[in-house]
């Protein structure tokens, strides 16, 4: 099969240098970090697409999705592959399609709106965005490697967030443009509501050809840690600076001991059997900051400047996802949980956790914005992996004391904690790729559409 879909593919775009058959490259293309979890790692360690495809042009875009439509075979599309669902992974072969060389920012606007291709890399904007003046609402801890694409399609918030809030939130994506898979593949503009049919979607929906994504006056940034000889004080502290409209941030992050003793790079931030408060803050309001953490007993541990993706230490690269990377390091039985507290009765929900699962979980709270503009205690807990049972049972009991959890060891929309209620994602499935050839599996309300009563 690799053979002819190979050659089919060869003659729809102008360079059969990018269409790659190498075992080795596909195997590659087909994988992401859906290692972070030990179920995904078991359940999708053997699954590849067939050939890997890689356009340059939306005009190849449509021709590769055309082609693939008449022949009937599976795409997966594939931003740079940071995401941690398994969401680029092809259950059915198939075709990938990588986005990657499809990488250019084709304007930034005067009212703050980059225009870009989807295998842009979210650091390269972060960059040239400063030069014009302008910076990121929000990117993912993977920010040097992340593309805009991906993000939009796989992912849900990051640094940023605690003041611009999600991506579906506050305008943060103007418009996407997206290729359908039907008989013949039409590009359309999503602009406004209608993006929320695409994203979040894992590539089930359409492929992204283009992005309207917003940014922000650019801001100079401080670094800072604090650490506290408690968990309470330190998420006390931090939720203050989160919650306060007087402060200035960028990433407002608590880790409670040992998680910081996982950091080893970064080993000068961090104070022995303390819990660790990590923000990015507005320079001018350093001291002010200084002054607040230590009225409330922390100790400065950190203090340095953001001067854009190449900067050392870069701290934003222990937070988010990437502190079970850290973890993971230290010990791979670590795995998490996605979670989100609530914002009243939080206290309560960390203790009942900690009475039933002790140690087994870990504390590690990311604050962010959340539609209706209420800074919320979202969180990525480490969790101590003993058994799938053991993990299905802390997911139910987070669920049974008013945790929110988007589980992220399942590789289906539905379970991972951003799938719509109104269906929209759905519906759009059903309008752009009716014949459910787009990353098939991955949406399991179109597969029981799709069954026969």
């Amino acid at each position: 099969m690799s053979e002819s879909l190979a050659s089919g593919l060869s003659a729809v775009v102008s360079d059969g240098e990018r269409v790659v058959t190498s075992p080795a490259v596909v195997e590659r293309l087909s994988k992401d970090f859906y290692w972070y979890s030990p179920i995904l790692k078991r359940q999708l360690e053997a699954k590849h697409g067939d050939v890997a495809v890689q356009p340059v042009s939306v005009d190849e875009v449509v021709a590769i999705m055309r082609y693939a439509g008449q022949q009937g075979i599976p795409v997966t599309v594939r931003g740079a592959g940071t995401g941690n669902y398994g969401q680029c992974i092809p259950l059915e072969g198939g075709i990938i399609l990588d986005l990657a060389l499809m990488d250019k920012i084709e304007e930034i606007t005067a009212d703050g709106v980059a225009v870009c291709q989807p295998g842009l890399k979210l650091g390269v904007l972060e960059t040239e965005a400063r030069k014009q003046g302008w910076e990121l609402r929000m990117y993912p801890s993977t920010l040097a490697k992340a593309s805009v694409g991906g993000f939009l399609a796989g992912g849900s918030g990051g640094i940023g967030s605690v003041t611009h809030g999600g991506l579906r939130d506050f305008d943060n994506v103007r418009a996407i443009e997206v290729v359908t898979m039907e008989e013949e593949p039409r590009m359309i503009l999503h602009e406004g509501p209608a993006v929320h049919e695409i994203m979040h979607s894992w590539g089930t929906n359409g492929v992204i050809t283009r992005i309207w994504f917003s940014l922000t006056p650019a801001v100079e940034w401080t670094q800072f840690t604090v650490a506290f000889d408690t968990y309470e004080e330190g998420f006390l502290f931090a939720r203050q600076i989160a919650e306060s409209g007087e402060w200035s941030k960028r990433l407002v992050t608590v880790f409670e001991w040992p998680i910081p003793s996982f950091f080893t790079p970064v080993k000068q931030v961090v104070a022995a059997d303390k819990t660790l408060v990590l923000i990015m803050i507005e320079a001018s309001q350093l001291e002010m900051l200084r002054e607040a953490a230590g009225a409330a007993n922390g100790e400065v541990t950190f203090a340095g400047a953001y001067t854009g993706p190449r900067t050392q230490p870069l701290l934003s690269d222990y937070t988010w996802n990437h502190t079970t990377l850290w973890a993971m390091k230290a010990d791979p039985v670590w795995t998490y949980i996605q979670a989100g507290f609530s914002t009243t009765n939080c206290m309560e929900q960390f203790r009942l956790l900690r009475e039933k699962y002790g140690k087994e979980i870990l504390f590690h709270i990311e604050f962010m914005k959340n539609g209706e503009g209420v800074v919320v205690p979202a969180a990525i807990p480490l969790v101590y992996f003993t058994t799938e049972e053991r993990l299905n049972e802390l997911i139910a009991y987070c669920r049974e004391i008013g945790v929110f959890i988007a589980n992220p060891h399942v590789n289906y929309l539905e379970d991972g904690g951003r799938f719509r209620s109104d269906n929209i994602q759905l519906m759009a499935k059903q309008k752009y790729d009716p014949r459910g050839l787009m990353n098939p599996g991955k949406m399991l309300s179109f597969q029981m559409e799709r069954r026969p009563k």
